[in-house]
């Protein structure tokens, strides 16, 4: 079992002290960056891509504003940039994704040319090609915010390799329905040495890629962050990306059946070798995420993410509850708190009014 209850009282200062940061301070700084994403999303020429970007919006949206909880841990003189990076990259990814999904009859040179802009996105010396104008909006946006942050070249090589391991999970992933998984299994086994990782969660973890790159920009936004540092938030967050992927796969699976989608959880042959997996990643994930500077608040995103994903609807399904069992357990010191307040939102979340799309959005 997991030595995670005695961190359990600094996991959860630090989930407060977030939680207190975020909604003084970034949560308006978030809210005004949405709106005016949203804006330049109905602003999209073409009517495909305006309505995959305003869809991506609507359905994932949360995503950048839960990104953002990353910032918090930023001095407050350079947050605002730092919220600003990740709302754009977040927001980049995602489109990235909801692009790649689309069938091509090259899967991995279509994903080669978008995902460039991702690269080009944290490489400045790497000219923004190839984007329709949102996209290269938000690329230009991550590459100014994250130029203004002091520490931004003491990250700047590992968070380009980051994103090249989350382009390459991402396009073959979206390729499997035609090339199969073996491309995506021959790729992570090439990639996956010296990780501790076996070939699928080293896979699930480059999927998650994006959760890295939030908590290098947020390293990147204090001085005293080094490339040493960023080395080891890179190796704590793909254990953490694994177990995020991995929980998204086994929560959604019974949706992702039904619209025939692929997921890194439908890798494993059985449900108890996929339990054994989520829980060793999850274990890993905790040991390294504590060994960080800032250990506690690294350990509190780990839990969070895992509150989330165990307080959704599809965790209680037959097939989802054995599975998420042994993380649990192996969580359990750190995952009362937000798991509780998951709860508590996910019942206020849902007794909210839903908001309409306005007539022109639903019929573009």
């Amino acid at each position: 079992m997991s030595s995670d209850r005695s961190h359990a009282p600094r996991v959860l200062a630090a989930f407060a002290l977030a939680n207190a940061r975020y909604w003084l301070c970034v949560a308006r700084q978030v809210h005004a960056q949405m709106r005016h994403w949203q804006a330049r999303a109905r602003a999209i020429e073409d009517p495909d891509l305006r309505a995959l970007a305003l869809a991506k919006l609507r359905s994932e949206g949360f995503n950048a504003e839960a990104a953002a909880m990353a910032a918090t841990i930023a001095p407050r003189a350079t947050r605002a940039h730092a919220v600003r990076a990740i709302v754009a990259l977040e927001l980049l990814y995602d489109y990235l994704d909801g692009l790649s999904e689309r069938p091509h009859s090259d899967p991995l040179g279509e994903g080669e040319r978008l995902y460039a802009v991702l690269l080009g996105a944290l490489d400045p010396a790497v000219e923004i090609q190839g984007a329709d104008a949102y996209l290269h909006e938000l690329g230009a946006t991550v590459r100014e915010a994250l130029a203004l942050l002091p520490a931004s070249e003491a990250i700047a090589a590992v968070a380009l390799r980051c994103a090249a391991r989350g382009a390459q999970a991402q396009t073959r992933m979206h390729a499997t329905p035609l090339l199969g998984a073996e491309q995506l299994g021959e790729w992570a086994r090439g990639e996956q040495h010296g990780t501790a990782l076996q070939w699928r969660e080293f896979a699930a973890g480059a999927a998650c890629s994006v959760l890295a790159l939030h908590a290098l920009i947020a390293a990147a936004a204090d001085p005293r962050t080094t490339p040493e540092h960023a080395q080891e938030i890179e190796r704590a967050y793909l254990f953490t990306g694994a177990v995020v992927t991995l929980l998204d796969g086994v929560v959604d699976r019974e949706r992702d059946l039904a619209a025939g989608a692929h997921s890194y959880a439908g890798l494993y042959e059985d449900e108890a070798l996929l339990a054994q997996a989520l829980a060793a990643a999850a274990r890993d994930a905790s040991r390294h995420a504590r060994e960080l500077p800032g250990g506690a608040h690294h350990l509190m995103t780990l839990a969070a993410a895992a509150a989330y994903w165990c307080s959704a609807p599809g965790a209680g399904t037959e097939h989802a509850r054995p599975v998420l069992e042994q993380l649990r357990r192996e969580l359990r010191g750190l995952l009362f708190v937000p798991l509780l307040t998951m709860k508590t939102w996910r019942v206020s979340r849902a007794a909210r009014p839903r908001r309409r799309a306005p007539a022109a959005e639903l019929r573009s």
